[in-house]
């Protein structure tokens, strides 16, 4: 009996040692990178309790202004302090003498260190090249002059660049073939998303030291310097943004309350977005959380009466256009009397100057008649139905985009209401169905001022290694399909100047600015209500110098009252920055 249970506990014992060793073999072999169902590195959460580190720059590749300027991060030179200077005698004189910190500051700051750090953060105090140089000099372990990378505070263009974050089970789908950290920081949206292979980290560079139990140094007090030392990663995304122009235009914006919107400035001979805003901003303590996180610019709108743009053009093709005829503009497009808007009889110039809208519903009933895809062709030959952003062959991806957010623009939704005239009516005024994104109406204006000729929006114009050299070119490329002849887009560029110098024309308030505009106006229903007010989309698109156009620009107001929110003072105040900026005027 005693002999039975000896062998039964025995048998015990070694299924145990079993048991245990299975498991060791699992933590120590096996899943060393992937343990549990959390999918946990233990290589690496080993290192972390044997080592304390300060992360000088996290690998990841940085996007730049098309200057060469930093725009989501600035590198700034900063003193780093270990925390075992407090248990050992250093000269702290020397320092403080030659960065200006008082020696109780410094006393202090280190006190409360269990970690290395930049003195100041996180705003931390910026060191000159000769302060850098004077304390490496001293050779005090522990104590490093560096230049240290640090993310801005606020990041200009913010839902346009995007965001990063950490995400095991998304990076091991989008990267499966990929070695790399868990914790690896991947681009979630915007540019950070469409760029995110190329801004993978190669490692991080980082000030390494080890510690015992206690936080003791392990192995003296010697600090070790890691960096991947590869000359060519991480990568620059130079972006087609203007840093100083970015930033005035984003004060203008808010200082115009614009609460739901933002504007877009393309730069038209290279056709590339200068500035981008969108409002409401990223909730920075809750990206995620609310609407910050959606870039407005590149979302489909109610557009109103800037789809009058392409009735017109369709209009002049087909000889709509006759200066003699004379339309009612004292009546609604149903028919009925207009009450608010009654203009009388108007041409088709001075109807396009005054936005009538039964000019325009009438001319979208004929031209229905003529082809039911009328409106639908000539939306897409001026840019504004199709995606704009750029978009072909980058390496070994066949369709790279570099707008992964951007939507498209529509007409009509079903084919039956294509063959409906009263269908046909609201869309011609930019109602019913019709919607484009601020980029896409950007871009009309921008292919209208260059005679017709249609090309992709570029938010990039390369990528650069890390020494500067050229990794890839996003060169102008023509958007497809069929455009407008350039006679065509000559009688258009007349019309939108026709809203800005007639004296009754809705751009009439842009006459006296420095530069020439030509434009167009909207104000579109939204179907919603606040209040039992019906709120409405405001925009103003348009481009300048008449003459010689170089900006095309659209702002717009998005869910706000009739007798609210309008976009005319910001459009203004943009030209105005911008005839400034080109003349040397004010430096921003």
């Amino acid at each position: 009996m005693i002999r039975r249970r000896m062998k039964g506990l025995l048998v015990l014992c070694v299924a145990g040692l079993l048991i245990l060793t299975g498991r060791l073999i699992q933590i120590q072999l096996v899943q060393t990178e992937t343990f549990s169902k959390h999918n946990v590195n233990l290589l690496e959460e080993s290192v972390k309790q044997r080592t304390q580190e300060l992360v000088i720059d996290n690998g990841r590749g940085n996007f730049l202004d098309r200057n060469g300027d930093l725009l989501t991060h600035k590198k700034v030179s900063v003193l780093v302090l270990f925390p075992f200077l407090k248990n050992m005698d250093w000269d702290m004189e020397a320092v403080s003498t030659i960065s200006g910190i008082s020696e109780n500051s410094l006393k202090n700051a280190l006190e409360d260190a269990n970690k290395p750090f930049a003195y100041g953060e996180p705003q931390p105090m910026e060191l000159t090249p000769s302060q850098m140089e004077k304390i490496n000099k001293l050779e005090i372990p522990g104590v490093f002059a560096i230049e240290k990378k640090f993310e801005r505070t606020e990041i200009l263009a913010e839902q346009l660049i995007g965001l990063t974050g950490e995400n095991a089970e998304e990076l091991k789908k989008r990267y499966s073939n990929k070695d790399l950290s868990e914790k690896t920081l991947i681009g979630v949206s915007g540019l950070e998303e469409s760029f995110d292979e190329f801004l993978l980290p190669e490692g991080k560079s980082k000030l390494v030291y080890h510690v015992d139990g206690d936080g003791a140094p392990l192995f003296g007090i010697n600090v070790k310097y890691v960096d991947p030392a590869n000359p060519f990663y991480p990568v620059n995304v130079r972006t087609t943004i203007d840093k100083s122009l970015q930033q005035k235009s984003e004060e203008l914006v808010d200082q115009h309350a614009i609460n739901k919107g933002g504007l877009v400035l393309l730069d038209i001979q290279s056709n590339s977005v200068l500035a981008s805003v969108s409002r409401p901003a990223i909730n920075q303590s809750d990206p995620y959380s609310g609407s910050g996180i959606t870039n407005r610019m590149l979302k489909q709108e109610i557009m109103g009466s800037i789809f009058k743009t392409v009735v017109a053009a369709a209009a002049i093709d087909n000889n709509l256009d006759d200066p003699t005829r004379l339309f009612d503009c004292s009546k609604k497009i149903n028919g009925d009397p207009e009450l608010k808007y009654n203009y009388g009889m108007l041409s088709f110039t001075d109807s396009f100057a005054r936005s009538c809208n039964r000019t325009f519903g009438e001319l979208a009933k004929e031209l229905q008649k003529i082809d039911k895809n009328m409106l639908e062709d000539y939306a897409e030959k001026l840019s504004l139905t199709g995606k704009v952003g750029w978009q072909g062959e980058v390496y070994h991806t066949d369709n790279f985009k570099q707008l992964v957010d951007e939507d498209k623009g529509r007409v009509f939704l079903t084919e039956e209401a294509k063959k409906d005239q009263n269908y046909a009516a609201m869309s011609g005024i930019g109602q019913h169905e019709v919607r484009a994104t601020p980029l896409a109406v950007a871009n009309m204006m921008a292919t209208i001022a260059r005679g017709g000729k249609k090309e992709m929006v570029r938010t990039a114009s390369k990528i650069e290694y890390k020494n500067g050299t050229t990794m890839v070119t996003f060169d102008n490329k023509a958007l497809s399909g069929d455009t407008i002849s350039p006679y065509s887009a000559m009688k258009l560029q007349k019309l939108l100047r026709e809203v800005v110098v007639n004296p009754n024309g809705t751009g009439k308030w842009f006459q006296d600015l420095p530069y020439e505009v030509a434009g167009k106006s909207g104000t579109a229903e939204t179907g919603k209500y606040e209040n039992d007010k019906q709120l409405h989309n405001k925009w103003f698109a348009g481009y300048f110098p008449y003459q010689n156009p170089k900006y095309a620009l659209v702002a717009v107001n998005l869910d706000v009252q009739d007798t609210e929110g309008g976009v005319n003072l910001l459009f203004a105040d943009m030209v105005k920055m911008l005839y400034e900026y080109d003349k040397g005027l004010q430096k921003y």
